[in-house]
């Protein structure tokens, strides 16, 4: 059984022995487990890594939603407003992604953001070409892209 796993039932656990079925309650038992997995980590084969990934994807998860607001926000305001400031276009970016699930995971997440869309990834799968509604500054968006793409890789390695 794997670490999270084991984690999921000492959260279970924990709200069946409280007695208080609620999700703020089922957080809590699950970081109660989380320090008790992390207090054995080194009995447990696997525990150490999993010690370090969760609050790697918990910071991913924070950064990801604030973008994801951040892009929301601006989709919202030019379809608001009466000029548009959209200047569309394609773009190649190189990628450090080398296996099929990173490169799946980050093209998804690109698409997920309003103003962004996955299209294609090159034969060689080095390239990953995305339409961008605002490539006003190709430089920064091609930095925000790959800051998502370092994040994703800091997880998935």
């Amino acid at each position: 059984m794997t670490v999270f796993l084991w984690n999921l039932l000492l959260a279970i656990a924990w709200v069946g022995v409280s007695g208080n079925f609620s999700e703020v309650n089922f957080a809590f038992g699950f970081l109660v487990g989380y320090g008790i997995l992390a207090v054995a980590s080194r009995q447990i084969e696997g525990g150490a890594r999993y010690v370090r990934k969760v609050p790697k994807v918990l910071k991913f998860i924070a950064f990801f939603a604030y973008d994801l607001i951040k892009a929301n926000m601006v989709v919202a305001y030019d379809v608001m407003t009466p000029r548009h400031l959209m200047q569309p276009g394609v773009m190649a970016i190189e990628l450090d992604a080398s296996e099929d699930m990173e490169i799946t995971i980050l093209g998804n997440l690109i698409s997920v953001t309003p103003g962004t869309l996955s299209l294609d990834v090159s034969s060689d799968r080095k390239v990953l070409y995305v339409h961008a509604m605002y490539m006003g500054d190709e430089e920064r968006l091609r930095a925000d892209i790959k800051a998502l793409e370092a994040r994703v890789l800091e997880i998935m390695r």
